[in-house]
């Protein structure tokens, strides 16, 4: 393993520090400015894996736009390297020796800003000798404010990456035989500047494509990344619990974006799209690049954190667990998740229903946490824990008490959840635009309770200006026309968007509910995950009839839009109770 300072064209004013890991995987970080953004102090410019190279160097591989415009007014970036030994011991990049420095165990380069108020992001670039991969890192007292977000994006020359990856990851292959974020061959605009598709006359015409598509639930997958067009190459990110991110674990958004020129891979530290809570500060972030021999990256071993002074980093003595002896109340045909969150820190585990819902989460850090228990993305349990450095906190059984569906209801459509997936479209949400040829007609017929399915008869989503006043038609004998309640639930909801109801042909119109805060885009790219909002409607008894009744549901919103950009929201379920 080596640590070597450059000289680019023999320029003093142009360093960079190059590292050979030794395991076939030599990369370059530039230490200089360029004097364009795609080339700039800090970036990754050189990524030669095996004699071929995995970086466009002409665009570069960088945090955000470039670390000098991470925060506003500020472009000053300072680039340190360091050889490291396995006790820690640092050695400084030097000229001496020609330049190189080699004996240790590990090389850290670290990329610093500091914001005008004071605020610091650091990002490590990491080897560990023998490996081909780099370990990085990315700590910040400070969000970015120039783009609001944090993710690093590693641009591939297409000629080396040529594929998406299986199926089965984030923009893994798709049944139709290609990736739902490879843009290559598409001829339209669909939406903004990020959505496009095919032409007729095309083989995939109608189909549409996007780098939104490539998304996943955070809880179900590890990594991501591509292959070569042999397959004999595999270049992945992998993440860690992901701590520092925000959303909790149904949290989608892009990772993958496939063009004629790259094969773009984002690992997003934290993004506002979908976004459901604050972003998080002063945690260490850590993800590592690899790559294989085409087949899945193995966990990486990141023990020797310890020794390399990292900001943010806290060891695992430092950190506690939680385990729980089980959940009651729960449903044998649902998932639950039990999450765990605070200002600083966000986690996760799976409750185990064969074993009366145990759960258990470790590596957590110290501090305050509320606890949530989803059944399916659904919160149907909130309380609280604190956990301790080296200690497990134990909590006796959960009763869960907040699931809608343990009320009985005199019909129902769809399941009280968290997802639209069981309605019409509700399997294809995520990996394509409503309006890809593939979708079904989203302006279905009268549902009508006890005859009409909710996979093909009732919209996952429902738009203003696209197919709002769903009707709903049901039967109630005499002795059921009493004072009922609607419960509407859903998922996430776009330019204000919320429902009213009108009950037979107008006898009885429900007021307007409160208008939720708006936020970005969501149901056009590939997510339904937002804040999931129950809706009770009060029905009085002198609105329905003993026979025929209909409910309309429609949107409503002061905020303008058209077509699919219309006010929008996403269902969960929807169902008709006795008034409690």
């Amino acid at each position: 393993m080596s640590l070597t300072t450059l000289y680019d064209g023999g320029s003093a004013a142009k360093l960079q520090y190059q590292v050979d890991t030794g395991g076939g995987l030599v990369f370059k970080v530039m230490a200089y400015d360029n004097g364009v953004s795609t080339q700039s102090k800090g970036d990754l410019s050189s990524l030669l894996y095996n004699g071929v190279q995995y970086a466009d160097a002409s665009r570069g591989s960088q945090l955000n736009s470039g670390f000098d415009f991470l925060y506003s007014n500020v472009s000053a970036v300072d680039v340190q390297a360091q050889m490291i030994s396995s006790s820690g011991a640092a050695t400084s990049a030097s000229t001496a020796n020609g330049g190189v420095v080699s004996g240790g165990a590990y090389v850290k380069i670290t990329v610093t800003v500091l914001s005008a108020n004071g605020g610091v992001l650091k990002h490590y670039y990491m080897a560990r000798s023998g490996e081909p991969r780099i370990y990085m890192g990315t700590y910040f007292t400070e969000e970015p404010d120039t783009l609001n977000l944090v993710r690093f994006i590693l641009r591939v020359p297409i000629a080396a990456l040529s594929r998406g990856g299986p199926a089965g990851l984030p923009g893994g292959l798709a049944s139709n035989g290609s990736w739902p974020q490879d843009l290559r061959g598409t001829d339209t605009t669909v939406e903004a500047s990020d959505v496009f598709g095919f032409s007729s006359g095309t083989a995939s015409a109608g189909q549409t494509r996007s780098k939104h598509y490539s998304n996943m639930r955070l809880k179900d997958w590890q990594y991501f990344g591509g292959l070569n067009s042999t397959s004999s190459v595999g270049l992945w990110f992998y993440r860690d619990n992901n701590e520092g991110n925000s959303g909790g674990p149904f949290y989608r958004s892009l990772l993958n974006q496939i063009t004629a020129t790259n094969n773009e891979l984002t690992y997003i530290v934290n993004y506002g799209e979908g976004q459901t809570e604050a972003f998080r500060m002063g945690v260490l972030n850590s993800y590592t690049l690899m790559f294989t021999a085409g087949g899945a990256p193995s966990a990486p071993d990141t023990s020797w954190f310890s020794v390399m002074a990292l900001d943010g980093y806290v060891a695992p003595s430092g950190r506690g667990t939680v385990a729980g002896v089980g959940l009651s109340g729960t449903d044998p045909n649902y998932s639950y998740t039990v999450g765990f969150s605070s200002s600083t820190a966000q986690y996760w585990a799976s409750a185990n229903l064969a074993n009366n819902g145990f759960f258990k989460s470790t590596g957590m850090r110290p501090g305050a946490y509320t606890l949530t228990v989803y059944k399916n993305e659904l919160a149907v349990y909130t309380g609280s824990v604190t956990v301790t450095a080296g200690g497990t906190t134990t909590l006796n059984t959960l009763a869960i008490n907040a699931d809608p569906s343990a009320k009985a209801a005199l019909w129902r459509i769809g399941n009280w959840d968290g997802t639209p997936a069981e309605f019409l479209n509700g399997g294809r949400l995520t990996t394509m635009h409503p309006t890809d040829v593939r979708m079904s007609n989203w302006v279905p017929a009268t549902f009508v309770v006890g005859t009409s399915s909710a996979a093909s008869g009732f919209p996952a989503y429902q738009w203003k200006d696209v197919n709002n006043a769903r009707v709903i038609q049901f039967t109630l004998t005499s002795a059921q026309v009493q004072n009922l309640t609607l419960r509407i639930g859903t998922t996430a909801d776009f330019n204000g968007a919320r429902p009213q109801i009108t009950v037979n042909n107008n006898s009885w119109t429900s007021a307007i509910p409160t208008a939720p805060p708006k936020g970005s885009r969501n149901l056009t790219v590939g997510t339904y995950r937002g804040v999931n909002r129950l809706y009770s409607f009060d029905i009085p008894s002198t609105a329905l009839v003993a026979g025929t009744n209909t409910v309309t549901v429609n949107v409503v919103s002061g905020t303008s839009g058209t077509a699919y950009l219309s006010p929008a929201l996403s269902y969960d379920a929807v169902d008709l109770i006795v008034t409690p």
